[in-house]
């Protein structure tokens, strides 16, 4: 299990305290409850025992836009089967798109150095031609809008414009393959394909042109593309297709109110990895979306007004999704497009100083790449705007803890965040008004029922276990697409423990009452029937300055099962037999006897899911001589070759 660490990394004064939308929010629920929520555990603990009061104090405290109804929540006691705010009416976009100044709404730089902004009212009028434009298309609610975008202002246009009218919404990256792409919306067949004519990525053009052509002669039902100018492409557009401009243009622009639809009404089309097989399409509604997200924003990350929000992300991960959603709580998003190191590891960092970031969003793997770039940008940068940097997409190890507070900034909220696709959310990340501890989550999120459970169904304790909900929540999907008796939900998060959702990550409490991620429970390792988290072996492996990466399976052998390490080595190191020594040294010493492989083998290169999480179960089965069932679904596909017939893995 570990030591706790002694003291505290960051802990914020009382003056930032007072003025978090936390501590307000809490004000308030004092005022209205005669509570002491002085300590954030007493809110938390309320917050997931009053369900339905405290989801109807965020829909207040936050301003939501619509008629709630009477009733805040219904069958609390099924999971699934709950219902919140069922009476209630609102509109996605109304929420997002209520200032209508000349403040910037949209930042936007891409690799290439093009800069482009665009103020709220600006932002409105676009939604305002894009719904029309949908309109004109033959959209109506519930259609599907599907898009192969990266994250520039068109495509929060288009999401907004598809929500106005009560359309869904659905995006790939545009460096998805075609069958990656069609393996999704060939399930959700959307009316509209929306595609870039191209991007840029390390310094290179890639063309989408013949892309979205390919995509689209082979999905049935479209009856518009519409290409978005941005790299410029190699090829043809495809036949019949229309420029964003001159579609935006060739229809009356739907005028505010926009229509307001129920609670549950689709918003947007989500999907899960698809690394065991075809993805999992997971429709999501509106306002569980909505409320959970200004929730994450302002109670959790401390979103004010005014501010300048930032996540390195494409439109292919959730978190474009929980980006966009900022707009809500009048901050300016700020969108980058392109690699983060080009030209150099600097980019990210110079753009939160030229754009006034004040929160900066990133991953887990960044952070390290950064570090183990052996970048400072605290000695380079001024960052002086940056107040909270939240990192996701796998755990940050307690050494990038380090490194944050130490060369990148001393004074800012450091937020290790974890949820997933399946919720557009968080189980647990930050609480602006605590402590952060070194290697630890901070905590469960507001109004999530967090437990760890052991394998009978029990709580674990402070031993690892099983993450998982115990009650339900706002922005529990919607259902699956295709799934009309609910039995691919139901298998996916309540098979294991019924009436509890499972989520599938291997974590610890700690004593402080924040968390541990181990990594995926799937992924877990096994030999001699104890478990052990593929992060603990990452965390320790990582931390030697020859090895830029790891990834660790269990191989089946002699009735059991032996640790297979495999490690990415930096540029000039050799894997000799002193290098593996240290390797198993270290691992032996700071975490047990047991979590040392049997093998350790280099590869060129380490399999990714286009999120950029390392992907064990692929290599499990070609180790094992089992089939990948969808090869689409990863980032870099052919890395699977290097861990094929192995003679390491032979003895």
């Amino acid at each position: 299990m570990g030591p706790e660490a002694a003291t505290p990394l960051w802990t914020p004064d009382e003056g930032r305290i007072e003025r978090t939308r936390l501590f307000r929010f809490a004000e308030m629920l004092t005022a209205a409850t005669g509570r002491d929520f002085a300590h954030y555990g007493d809110l938390q603990t309320w917050s997931v025992a009053h369900i339905a009061e405290f989801w109807s104090a965020v829909w207040a405290f936050c301003g939501v836009a619509g008629t709630r109804g009477d009733v805040a929540a219904t069958d609390l006691d099924r999971m699934p089967g709950a219902r919140f705010f069922p009476d209630a009416r609102l509109n996605f976009s109304e929420n997002l798109l209520r200032r209508r100044d000349d403040t910037p709404a949209v930042v936007a730089v891409t690799e290439d150095g093009r800069h482009r902004e665009l103020t709220f009212a600006e932002l409105h009028a676009q939604v305002c031609r894009a719904a029309g434009a949908l309109r004109a298309s033959g959209v109506q609610a519930g259609d599907r809008v599907g898009a192969i975008v990266a994250n520039v202002p068109e495509a929060i246009v288009g999401a907004l414009g598809a929500a106005a009218i009560g359309a869904v919404w659905s995006s790939c990256s545009p460096d998805f393959g075609v069958q990656g792409i069609l393996d999704r919306f060939g399930q959700i067949e959307p009316a509209v394909l929306i595609s870039v004519d191209g991007y840029w990525y390390g310094g290179t053009r890639f063309d989408c042109l013949a892309k979205a052509e390919d995509v689209r002669r082979r999905l049935s039902g479209v009856r518009d593309v519409v290409i978005v100018p941005l790299a410029g492409g190699d090829g043809d557009a495809p036949a019949g297709a229309v420029a964003w401009d001159d579609w935006l243009g060739r229809a009356e622009p739907v005028s505010a109110p926009f229509p307001r639809f129920a609670f549950d009404h689709p918003l947007y089309v989500l999907y899960s990895s698809g690394t065991t097989g075809v993805p999992k399409c997971i429709v999501h509604g509106a306002g569980g979306t909505l409320l959970q997200h200004l929730k994450e924003h302002q109670l959790h990350c401390d979103v004010q007004p005014g501010d300048r929000v930032f996540y390195f992300t494409t439109c292919g991960w959730m978190m474009w999704n929980w980006l966009v959603t900022a707009l809500a709580s009048e901050a300016t998003l700020v969108l980058y497009d392109g690699s983060p190191f080009h030209p150099d590891g600097n980019r990210l960092f110079d753009l939160a100083d030229a754009a006034g970031i004040t929160l900066f969003g990133t991953s887990a793997k960044y952070i390290d790449a950064v570090a183990k770039a052996g970048l400072e940008p605290a000695a380079t940068h001024e960052l002086r705007s940056v107040r909270t940097i939240t990192s996701t997409g796998s755990p940050l190890s307690p050494e990038n803890f380090d490194f944050v507070y130490r060369h990148v900034k001393s004074d800012l909220h450091l937020a290790s965040i974890s949820g997933g696709t399946d919720i557009v959310s968080c189980f647990v990340g930050g609480i602006p008004t605590e402590p952060v501890w070194r290697g630890e989550i901070q905590g469960p999120a507001l109004g999530m029922a967090v437990d760890v459970f052991d394998e009978r169904g029990e709580p674990a304790g402070l031993e690892q276990g099983e993450l998982v909900c115990r009650r339900p929540f706002p922005s529990m999907p919607v259902a699956f697409w295709n799934d009309p008796d609910g039995s691919k939900y139901r298998a996916a998060y309540f098979e294991r423990f019924p009436g509890i959702w499972c989520h599938g990550d291997w974590v610890r409490f700690t004593e402080h009452g924040g968390l541990v991620i181990y990594g995926r429970s799937d992924a877990t390792l096994n030999p001699g029937g104890v478990r052990i988290g593929t992060a603990e072996i990452y965390r320790q492996v990582e931390r030697l300055p020859e090895i830029l990466e790891s990834l660790a399976i269990g191989q089946k052998w002699d009735g059991d099962e032996r640790i297979v390490l495999f490690v990415r080595l930096r540029p000039g190191a050799t894997l000799d037999d002193e290098l593996r020594a240290r390797i198993a040294t270290t691992i032996r010493q700071q975490t047990s006897p047991r979590h040392v492989p049997a093998r350790i083998v280099a590869v060129p290169d380490i399999p990714r899911t286009r999120s950029g999480k390392i992907t064990e179960l692929a290599v499990a089965d070609v180790v094992h001589g089992r089939p990948v069932k969808n090869r689409e679904a990863l980032a870099n596909p052919d890395a699977l070759d290097h861990f094929r017939d192995l003679e390491a893995l032979r003895t």
